[in-house]
């Protein structure tokens, strides 16, 4: 990254910082002028828009700025994190099927640091199709890694609270 592109993350950051101390609508607006110097099709500036809608309650603005910073590349963690970010909109705009799609496709793709959160937001858009087991049992199933003890233990009661491949789903 160049020393013009760190200053602009460090901008970035510290407006992130301020994002309690604004008014949503505040926040928004300078989201996106610190936005539009990367230009109007950036991956990054249109994943940060996303974002800053996302954080303030407007996901129905937020999902078609998540899917043009995909669609445009978003690199890196961000990349991660937008899908992560889209299928919480979807969710909250009553598209949980889709998310449900993106996030089981994203848990099949990689694996990173960002997994439990994969995990966390899969199990509460499989809670909104009514597949709430599955949820359960995937989210016991992320929990017994963190635990001090109990870990086996945890994961084979997840395991036995799954639906079987072959039972009908909701």
């Amino acid at each position: 990254m160049t020393d013009q592109g760190d200053a602009w993350e460090q901008r970035l950051a510290a407006l992130w910082a301020t994002l309690d101390d604004n008014d949503d609508a505040d926040f928004v607006v300078k989201m996106e002028t610190l936005a539009a110097e990367r230009g109007a099709g950036d991956a990054v500036a249109l994943f940060e828009r996303a974002a800053a809608n996302d954080s303030t309650g407007r996901p129905h603005y937020a999902v078609p700025l998540y899917r043009q910073a995909l669609a445009a590349g978003l690199p890196g963690d961000r990349r991660r994190r937008a899908v992560i970010q889209l299928a919480s909109s979807l969710r909250n705009v009553d598209q949980a099927a889709e998310a449900v799609t993106l996030l089981t496709a994203e848990r099949d793709r990689t694996s990173d640091h960002l997994d439990d959160a994969v995990t966390a937001f899969l199990a509460l858009a499989l809670t909104d199709v009514g597949r709430e087991r599955e949820a359960a049992a995937m989210t016991l199933t992320a929990l017994a890694r963190h635990l001090p003890r109990y870990n086996r233990s945890l994961t084979n009661y997840a395991k036995a609270i799954k639906p079987k491949a072959d039972a009908p789903q909701k």
